[in-house]
This record gives structure tokens, sequence and C-alpha cells, in this order.
């Protein structure tokens, strides 16, 4: 089994498309009016799905966070200290909610923690050089 890709269950969809699109750099797949939107960041799939009609396709009801979404984060990697700090007075700009600031870790890791606008937690971070696999 291999990972395809991950996806939120969303309320808003325009909103989040707008936000994981124009904010964070997601290539979008779909057109912004369907229901099962493809995003791609970095060669990985992403989806957005509607709460609403993922509950009709699987004839479940669920539920979901109110508030911040402490149950998973999704984690994006800049290369320096400074683009950690610059990115996340950006998104801050562009809608997102602060978690918590840029702090250097004693891992030496800077990191910052944002909310996309339905609450799921992202993290901005870097350990001051190039990203490797």
């Amino acid at each position: 089994m291999r990972l395809d890709g991950f996806g939120l269950m969303v309320n808003d969809m325009g909103k989040m498309i707008r936000f994981y699109r124009d904010v964070l750099g997601f290539e979008i797949k779909e057109a912004e009016d369907t229901n099962n939107v493809y995003l791609v960041k970095d060669g990985t799939l992403f989806l957005l799905y509607g709460r609403k009609d993922l509950e009709t396709l699987t004839s479940n009801k669920f539920e979901y966070t109110k508030r911040i979404n402490g149950h998973f984060e999704i984690a994006l990697y800049v290369d320096t200290f400074e683009e950690v700090d610059e990115e996340y007075e950006r998104v801050l700009q562009e809608g997102a909610v602060s978690v918590m600031p840029p702090t250097t870790e004693p891992w030496g890791q800077r990191t910052c923690y944002i909310a996309d606008p339905e609450g799921n937690l992202i993290e901005i971070g870097s350990f001051d050089r190039p990203f490797e696999r």
C-alpha cells in the first residue's frame, strides 16, 4: 500500500480552496464548485471534501471539532529561519489564525503554528537549510 494523499472534510469549500491555493500555494486540480477538490503541493495530493457530502456518501454522521483541530497537523518546510518568520507574518495577513509565533526550539528547528479558516493546524518550520528527504 502507498500513501496517495490526504484530505480534509470542510464546511466552506470556496473559503478553504482560496486559503490553500492563494495563501499556501497549493495547485488546484478541480473547479472550485465541485464537491471533491484536488490540490497538489510538492507532488502530494491533498483533497478537500464537503462534510455533508461525506456523510451522504457513507450514510454516517460524524462529529467535527469546533475550534483548532489538535488531532493532526500539516507540516510545511521553508529553507531558512528568516522564511519561517516571513511566512508566518504573510499568512496572518492573509487570514490564518496564529496558534504559536515563530520559536527556535532546543532541537534546532525554528517553527510556528497557524490554523486555517476551519481550525486545522499547520506548522511552518525550518532547520535553517534546504529541505532534504
